[in-house]
């Protein structure tokens, strides 16, 4: 059996054994069944394997020092204003991601061992979504101001907007990645979803909540922040080398025009982070301030255009060096934000 169609469009014999190069991440047109073997794509199944290695939920980090202290009045109000903007930020952004890998990248990409590691990818962004409800009940917030936030305040809303647009014209059901400008925008898609949304919007939040656990402050959410950023550094690097792979085999969708696309949308979620931050940072706190944030997110835009292919633009320096020592993922290469407290589940299934 063969999972792409033959030359001038006709199909392969069926039965035949797989040829590990007729392997395609998109436009293979046999996928009846998951032919994951023999493997094309390494760097997927590599990815795969080191998601699992982060396995955990959130019902698994303590909250009682974090319930004390949000209870306490030793929080500031600047700090719950921090804490509950990344919370309704995050509740909703998880959800999209994971809608968008389930709509409507798992039925564009065709190739078994990258729709393997979706299909790790989705479960954990149900994990992600399942600990902002875990953090939310814990601290006996209101719901609905949450999972509404949204709605309510607009540098959210717009980031939200940014990203449920690159959905729309993937969802149609006449949708295909036959033609060059359907590719495009499957591209652009997963540039929206992997390089900006888990690459550079989530990041800020990332530093907002760990300069918190830094400081000894809400460490429970800080824990799983740290779990969540380990598996959103997986996902930026398998969507990258997805986005890398698709380019190389449809080299033809790389036009000077399409380039001049891409690079505009960074630009776009550049200045839609930096509301965000002004949002979240009306004054500073912690050691940050919305002028820091302003250079990180250039910094971190910077390393993501040229992971895809692009040369550096903003050119400003890390204010948060610190990040560097958050995280600690020994089989990822090429990734500029390394170093955590290695993380193994002890759970046990009880029958």
């Amino acid at each position: 059996m063969s999972c792409c169609v033959g030359g001038g469009g006709q199909p392969y014999d069926l039965t035949k054994r797989i040829n590990v190069q007729e392997k395609r991440l998109i436009n293979c047109k046999a996928v009846d069944v998951n032919q994951l073997m023999p493997l094309k794509y390494k760097w997927a199944w590599e990815h795969y394997l080191n998601g699992c290695a982060n396995n955990w939920l959130p019902s698994e980090v303590p909250m009682q020092r974090d319930v004390e202290l949000w209870k306490s009045n030793r929080l500031s109000d600047e700090e719950r204003l921090v804490i509950m903007r990344n919370l309704g930020f995050f509740a909703t952004g998880e959800s999209l991601v994971g809608n968008n890998i389930v709509l409507a990248i798992f039925k564009f990409v065709t190739n078994a061992e990258a729709r393997q590691y979706l299909l790790r990818q989705a479960y954990e962004e149900a994990v992600h979504t399942h600990a902002f409800l875990y953090i939310v009940e814990s601290l006996g917030l209101d719901e609905r101001e949450v999972f509404n936030m949204y709605h309510e305040v607009n540098s959210i809303s717009n980031k939200d907007q940014f990203e449920m647009a690159l959905t729309e014209d993937i969802l149609r059901s006449d949708f295909n990645t036959e033609s060059v400008e359907n590719i495009q925008k499957f591209v652009k898609n997963l540039v929206g979803f992997y390089v900006i949304m888990e690459g550079i919007f989530f990041y800020s939040g990332f530093v907002m909540i760990l300069s918190f656990h830094r400081q000894n402050k809400m460490t429970g959410i800080g824990e799983q922040f740290q779990y969540i950023l380990r598996d959103e550094t997986i996902h930026l690097n398998f969507g990258i080398d997805l986005i890398n792979g698709i380019k190389e085999e449809n080299p033809e969708i790389w036009t000077v025009d399409f380039q001049k696309e891409i690079e505009a949308m960074i630009d776009q979620a550049v200045l839609l982070e930096y509301a965000y931050a002004k949002d979240c940072l009306p004054r500073g706190i912690l050691g940050l301030n919305s002028a820091l944030f302003k250079d990180y997110v250039e910094y971190i835009a910077d390393r993501r255009l040229e992971r895809i292919g692009f040369k550096a633009k903003y050119g400003s320096k890390n204010p948060f060096p610190w990040m560097s020592e958050v995280m600690d993922l020994v089989k990822e290469k090429n990734f500029f934000e390394t170093r955590v407290t290695e993380y193994q589940s002890g759970a046990v299934l009880n029958w």
